[in-house]
């Protein structure tokens, strides 16, 4: 068995084992990190013989953890990066590279034609019919998109979004509120199989699969990382949040997990709490005073247009797992109407938590 595991700014660690007897034989951990000792990776391979296969990552931590040597150096690695590895492999997850990824990037779409597009792809790759797809969204309208639990009262400011036109969605993911301009964000979705994520808890599943634009960004000489849960964040601000989705497959076979991001690339800070009630309970734990403060944009942090901001992260990607030309089908395009108009323009889901 096999498994690999980026280590959330840090290094790949890969794990190739047997399993006998119910226990982990014959298991070996290599990886571009950096170790010191040189004994110590004998020692982590020692730690993890004959342990039950059922262990779970904090257990594998651990015996790792107990066996180092006192001295032990670890860059780019740790004992859970490695546990998380071995879980994988047990898990028989699959690798970014496993897939023939596919790009949709297309016209700008309506607030309730985004969520509905989401679901249905997603829906698409669950079922096999579809490639695991990264979609780069285009806004026709501004929007406040609120999180699927959230409260519609709680979270949005009536007479704001009527003042300034802004169209109010509730999506299919949970997390937080956004307020989004077109031309002011950089919104994508991925829809991969759940094997992807195989192995890997809720939370380690967000830095997984936010990794590849923390390098993007890295590209564009911005230095950022994934902040738990769902943030990704530099030293003078936080840039994007993120939101998932695990969707089950045709009579609960294997499913997907959606996963989007969006990215302020500008922002118009007194509009968006015109828009969005940001209370101070909400605020207190962010180590500011002013949501002002939160979210500093991509455009003064690049220095770039955003259409160039875009092609920069899709080359990124491109390059290191490769990336197809794709489009919206005709059947995913009608399914995702039908949705739009049905569901995410409803009163009924809009407001289902009210």
């Amino acid at each position: 068995m096999h498994g690999e595991y980026k280590v959330p700014g840090g290094k790949l660690v890969v794990v190739d084992l047997d399993v006998e007897g119910g226990a982990l034989r014959n298991v070996r951990v290599a990886g571009d990190f950096f170790l010191e000792p040189d004994e110590a990776i004998l020692a982590i391979n020692a730690a993890l013989e004959g342990a039950p296969a059922d262990t779970d990552t904090a257990g594998l931590a651990t015996r790792i953890n107990v066996a180092l040597p006192a001295s032990t150096v670890m860059l780019g690695l740790t004992s859970e990066g490695v546990a998380v590895a071995v879980r994988r492999a047990l898990a028989h997850a699959t690798e970014w590279s496993d897939y023939d990824w596919q790009l949709i990037h297309e016209v700008p779409q309506s607030p309730a034609l985004h969520m509905a597009l989401d679901e249905v792809i997603t829906a698409e790759v669950a079922a096999g019919r579809r490639p695991p797809t990264l979609r780069v969204w285009e806004w026709a309208s501004p929007a406040v998109i609120i999180g699927s639990f959230q409260s519609l009262r709680n979270e949005v400011e009536p007479a704001g979004t009527e003042r300034h036109g802004v169209t109010v969605v509730r999506r299919i993911s949970g997390g937080g509120a956004m307020f989004v301009e077109p031309g002011n964000t950089i919104t994508y979705s991925l829809s991969v199989p759940d094997a992807l994520v195989s192995g890997l808890s809720f939370a380690d599943s967000y830095a997984y699969l936010d990794d590849w634009v923390l390098a993007a960004l890295g590209d564009m000489g911005i230095k950022a990382w994934y902040q738990p849960l769902n943030d990704i964040a530099t030293e003078v601000g936080k840039i994007a949040g993120a939101a998932q989705k695990r969707m089950v497959g045709p009579d609960g076979g294997p499913g997907a997990v959606l996963h989007h991001v969006t990215m302020s690339y500008d922002i118009d800070a007194d509009k968006m709490l015109e828009v969005l009630r940001i209370g101070k309970e909400k605020m207190s734990d962010k180590g500011t005073t002013s949501a002002k403060k939160r979210v500093d944009p991509l455009r003064r942090q690049t220095g770039l247009p955003r259409e160039a901001v875009i092609d920069r992260m899709v080359e990124s990607f491109r390059n290191r797992y490769g990336l197809a030309q794709g489009r919206i089908t005709p059947e995913e395009l009608a399914r995702a109407e039908e949705l739009a108009a049905a569901k995410y323009s409803s009163a009924e889901w809009t407001a289902r938590v009210p």
